[in-house]
């Protein structure tokens, strides 16, 4: 068989042609049969690149994971805002970006997926926390606009809570609910100094709770 010159133009038709059939159709619904016929690849060339179809979704996770990272790193280094300012814009990032539109087309298997979790857990901790929180966070102390003698704990705690149990990604729950979560969050970081989550951000989780739950139903 022909050495393929191009493995790196290879492996990313494979993660477009995935990323948008697992958007048109679902994970569970798309298989490797799916992505070969799309790519016209033969299986040995997908299989030579990604052991399974789990491994082409996380590799999907991570691309998204970069993209959101070089978000996170122009609001970090904004000269334009505090960094009071700048937890807000985070949060802004996070939650209407494309990429979040596009975790969510595909966010049913997520919820049954440790692996992702686990992944998520540890960028959390060992990049987004120090990479790019604990700095804002001690910019915020520095120039007044963020109170809190703790900012590593405190930004431990600020995106556990908002990744883990107040994103409808991983966990299903109502509207009302999203809604009650999102007051207390708001009430637990006031008096740092921060209200990170206006009514347009309320409201755009509100929907990935309806369209995350619509999803789930579907799979029934």
């Amino acid at each position: 068989m022909a050495r393929n010159k191009h493995p790196e133009e290879t492996v990313n038709l494979i993660l477009r042609t995935a990323a948008r059939l697992f958007a048109e159709k679902g994970y569970d619904e798309t298989s490797i049969q799916d992505i070969i016929s799309v790519t016209r690849l033969s299986k040995g060339a997908i299989y030579h690149h990604f052991a399974s179809k789990e491994e082409i979704f996380i590799r999907i996770c991570e691309h998204i994971g970069r993209e959101n990272e070089a978000q996170l790193s122009r609001v970090r280094d904004s000269k334009t805002l505090n960094g009071q300012e700048k937890m807000r814009e985070i949060f802004r990032c996070a939650l209407l970006s494309d990429n979040q539109q596009q975790m969510l087309s595909i966010t049913p298997y997520l919820i049954n997926s440790p692996k992702f979790l686990a992944m998520q857990l540890r960028n959390i901790y060992e990049e987004v926390v120090p990479d790019f929180i604990c700095p804002i966070l001690e910019e915020g102390i520095a120039d007044g606009s963020i109170q809190t003698q703790h900012p590593k704990e405190l930004a431990e705690a600020l995106m556990t809570l908002s990744d883990i149990w107040l994103h409808p990604l991983l966990q299903p729950t109502t509207p009302e609910e999203v809604r009650n979560r999102c007051a207390l969050y708001n009430q637990m970081t006031r008096p740092f100094g921060m209200e990170l989550l206006d009514g347009e951000l309320v409201e755009a989780l509100v929907r990935y709770s309806r369209l995350l739950n619509q999803q789930a139903l579907s799979l029934e």
